[in-house]
């Protein structure tokens, strides 16, 4: 038989694309409609493949969205091009398979689960026998049970590590083979944002600033807790990466996270997560039920956040500051610190500021692509001029607030030498003119704190503060 004459039929999911179009679709019902979860389970029990039509049908993921295996559709079009007949032969539902088709532009024929029938495992493997005869087609998969369709197959083209090629060689002629890396450690520890945990460093401001964190207990304890919100940030961090695929790969530079660019299964993201959750509350539970509670307001706070609050204007940055100060709340809760009033109001200005600095940062970079809104999230272009002035008014009160405490008596008390404090509220003016001046010269890193810790000057202010701070003890 003439090779060209033998049609290539293409799994989908982690095969035409590196991920789960339904774990897609769950993902992304949940960010558009939760209350859709309280009707899955009715769903569930029609069948497999009416609970596919129906949540394809009411996430309405759009194909242009998923991370394509461009090698292998290139090799495709190259099939395409010398005539060959292509089929996209998938257990997703027939909607998510037909816009797929659509979208790439390279397939003859489309077979796919269809709210009657499941297209997974066997019996796809009998929709390809019947539909093109035994050993009359070509199969294109990326899992064990691909192996079933394989020994009807003429040949196997194999997506996936060695140990599958080894055992599609057992049931077909392997043709090609597509290597698929296992995931590293480096991109776990990319994908649960270990860099970011220096943000949790915020827990151990309120004993350090009360003189107090070189106290018996009090460093083991800031320590923990600093742990325990570093395990909820990532785990967070994950689910909030998985909520937000859509927008992420529109992202020129977030697109290449682990989750947006498919190195790392949503599956395998969820169990991570939920994981590094339970790490987070058995360590809270070795401190005190006021810390533990402080962390869960965190999380559920950034719960409403990706699901809900980001998407509206001006809301979205005031929580992204509620969740920074959080931190140093809990930080007071973990280590029996009485909270300050001046560090709490110092913190909801200086992280609203640096908050308004993220979103003008993504808006601006939405404008140069020519997008009249920033995708999920609240903000036209005509916005950004509003948010620098909120944003640099917010930084300069932060160190109108410096200023006021510096002159206060609760400032007196504990620096015998405050004096030396005022030379703070310059470096603070500098510092916060310079980060607006950057971006808006759009040479700001999509996130501030982290191009804090990478800037410099940043780093050279930081350590004057530090040493500030010293000299007037």
């Amino acid at each position: 038989m003439n090779p060209g004459a033998v049609p290539l039929c293409v799994d989908l999911d982690g095969t035409l694309v590196a991920t789960d179009t339904l774990h897609e679709n769950l993902l992304c019902l949940v960010r558009r409609s939760p209350r859709s979860l309280l009707a899955m389970p009715g769903w569930l029990g029609q069948g497999n493949a009416v609970f596919k039509q129906n949540v394809a049908r009411s996430a309405q993921l759009h194909a242009a969205s998923l991370p394509f295996r461009q090698d292998l559709v290139a090799w495709l079009k190259e099939q395409r091009g010398s005539g060959r007949r292509l089929v996209l032969a998938t257990a997703a539902d027939r909607s998510i398979a037909g816009d797929v088709a659509t979208h790439l532009e390279l397939f003859d024929e489309v077979i796919a689960s269809d709210g009657t029938r499941n297209l997974s495992g066997a019996n796809r493997r009998h929709a390809l026998v019947e539909r093109f005869g035994d050993k009359g087609f070509d199969y294109v998969g990326n899992a064990t049970p691909d192996e079933q369709v394989w020994k009807c197959a003429r040949q196997a083209i194999v997506v996936g590590s060695n140990g599958l090629v080894e055992r599609a060689r057992k049931v077909a002629a392997v043709d090609r083979v597509f290597p698929v890396a296992r995931p590293s450690l480096r991109t776990w520890i990319k994908a649960a944002r270990l860099h970011q945990w220096v943000k949790n460093a915020l827990v151990l401001v309120p004993p350090l600033l009360a003189h107090a964190i070189l106290q018996p207990g009090v460093l083991v304890h800031a320590l923990l807790a600093f742990l325990g919100f570093g395990l909820c940030a990532s785990s967070v961090y994950i689910v909030n990466d998985l909520l937000d695929l859509a927008s992420d790969r529109q992202h020129p530079r977030k697109r290449q996270r682990p989750f947006a660019s498919g190195a790392l299964s949503a599956r395998s993201g969820l169990a991570a997560a939920a994981l590094l959750l339970a790490g987070a509350i058995a360590v809270a539970a070795t401190l005190n039920p006021y810390f533990l509670a402080t962390q869960a307001t965190y999380y559920v706070l950034t719960w409403a956040y990706s699901l809900r609050l980001k998407q509206v204007a001006m809301l979205d940055v005031m929580t992204l500051s509620a969740l920074y100060t959080l931190r140093i709340v809990a930080g007071a809760a973990a280590t029996d610190v009485a909270l300050s009033f001046w560090l709490l109001t110092f913190s909801m200005f200086i992280f609203l500021s640096l908050g308004i600095v993220k979103r003008y940062t993504e808006l601006e970079a939405a404008r140069q692509a020519g997008k009249t809104v920033s995708h999920g999230r609240g903000y036209t272009p005509a916005d950004l001029a509003l948010l620098m002035s909120l944003g640099t008014a917010s930084g300069y009160c932060a160190v109108v607030v410096l200023a006021l405490y510096i002159n206060s008596t609760d400032s007196a008390q504990l620096y015998a030498h405050h004096q030396p404090l005022w030379l703070m509220c310059p470096l603070m003016l500098f510092w916060i003119s310079r980060i607006w001046t950057l971006t808006a010269r759009d040479q700001m890193h999509d996130d501030p704190i982290v191009f804090a810790l990478r800037d410099r000057t940043s780093l050279v202010i930081l350590g004057l503060l530090g040493l500030i701070v010293v000299i007037s003890l």
